[in-house]
């Protein structure tokens, strides 16, 4: 991590005693961050932007995101580098940011990112050894992950083929459910077969319509040559005849 130190103090329409401050809060954050006081570094820095407002020292805010760094904090530390190499004209302090953006994005695994935060810091400074090793580095770790997630996306299309194929033999080991499931609408029918002929067994031979009507009209015709004899013998039944006795 490479921390940009300058002390400078700007005069520019009488804000001398702004700078002044400005100045001194970026002398205090620089002797803390070098105790590894890191948290107190970060207020001083800070101090110093709110200070100076606009014109703040591109060196307190270069401070602050290498303090924000230390302390973990990566995707603040990304965002101050971002703003410095973005709005810098000078390729010294845009190399350094781009460097210190490449190793905050390094630390979040954001490989391809770095590799590009670092590829545009050694176009403003072609000579740095470290961003170049950087670069390397950053390109070796990311060659590494499409390596892991190509083995990792192999790995769960074997485990699903795997499971397929254990799906499979389960299969053909056990009855299948829709085989189990004819098998027992079968058998149903079966048995309501088997119950149908009982009762049928149980039930009398059925008769024909027209048979059942001429029955019915036997017994009618039978019924009424039975009424008309007890007629008859009615009518024609003798008379008792009483003997007076006196």
């Amino acid at each position: 991590m490479k921390q940009f130190i300058i002390i400078v103090l700007i005069l520019l329409n009488g804000s001398l005693l702004f700078a002044q401050n400005a100045n001194s809060y970026i002398h205090k954050g620089n002797e803390l961050y070098n105790e590894q006081k890191y948290k107190d570094a970060e207020t001083n820095y800070r101090k110093s932007v709110e200070k100076s407002g606009t014109a703040a020292p591109v060196e307190g805010s270069f401070n602050l995101g290498d303090a924000l760094y230390k302390q973990k904090k990566y995707a603040d530390a990304a965002q101050r580098f971002t703003d410095i190499s973005s709005s810098s004209a000078n390729p010294s302090i845009a190399a350094n940011a781009y460097h210190n953006l490449g190793n905050s994005l390094m630390e979040t695994k954001k490989y391809q990112e770095s590799i590009d935060a670092y590829k545009k810091s050694l176009l403003n400074n072609p000579k740095d050894d470290q961003t170049r090793y950087n670069l390397a580095y950053a390109q070796e770790m990311l060659k590494k992950q499409q390596q892991k997630d190509k083995q990792n996306k192999k790995d769960q299309n074997k485990n699903q083929q795997n499971k397929d194929q254990d799906k499979q033999n389960q299969d053909k080991n056990n009855p299948d459910k829709n085989k189990d499931k004819q098998n027992q609408n079968k058998n149903d029918q079966n048995k309501d077969q088997d119950k149908k002929d009982q009762q049928n067994q149980q039930q009398p031979n059925s008769l024909s319509k027209e048979d059942a009507q001429r029955m019915l009209d036997a017994l009618n015709n039978q019924e009424q040559a039975t009424q008309d004899k007890l007629k008859d013998k009615k009518l024609k039944g003798t008379k008792m005849h009483i003997d007076k006795d006196w």
